[in-house]
């Protein structure tokens, strides 16, 4: 076995824990607001909130570093889909550390000051619509790994631009609200 390839699995591993990690958190949350439980949901944020710094950010750090040294040393950085791979996950580190760290924690802050309110469940929802678009883009990273475009491959990109596309209007083009449900 060659360093290469030993650098290629540990990118591919700690690439699925962090997109699988945040998938299932996700995936829950959604599965929540779909149910009408409040309580699942802010569940899977707050998980998010707390596997963020300890988890997702160190896994898509070691991801990075090992996709680095791969195009260093072994592939080069100037084919299109390594461009396409780093502007998405730039993307997607910033929603991240911009929106869902933040967010979680001022979520974690209000409900141990005040419990849960409307005003909590407002900004939970927020983050589930940029987790929609954050994922829209991984699913686009993770094409971009597996099928390496390049320029003339128009369709393949068209599809990309259509799934972030996509993702953009599914976050941000309705309005969801999560109620609490009467019983």
């Amino acid at each position: 076995m060659d360093w290469y390839s030993i650098v290629k699995f540990l990118h591919v591993v700690s690439a699925i824990l962090w997109v699988g990690g945040g998938f299932v958190l996700f995936l829950l949350g959604v599965l929540a607001e779909r149910a009408g439980n409040i309580e699942d949901k802010l569940q899977a944020m707050r998980a998010s909130g707390q596997l963020g710094g300890k988890f997702f950010a160190p896994m898509s750090m070691l991801t990075l570093v090992l996709g680095l040294i791969m195009c260093g040393f072994w592939v080069g950085f100037s084919e299109l889909w390594v461009v396409i791979g780093l502007v998405g996950y730039a993307t997607t580190f910033s929603i991240g550390m911009l929106v869902f760290k933040p967010t979680g924690e001022r979520i974690g802050a209000m409900i141990a000051k005040d419990g849960v309110t409307p005003a909590v469940l407002a900004i939970g929802q927020r983050m589930m619509s940029w987790a929609r678009l954050d994922y829209a883009v991984m699913l686009v990273i993770i094409a971009d790994m597996v099928l390496k475009p390049t320029l003339h491959d128009i369709g393949i990109l068209a599809g990309m631009a259509m799934v972030v596309g996509l993702g953009a209007a599914l976050a941000f083009g309705g309005s969801r609200q999560m109620v609490p449900s009467t019983a």
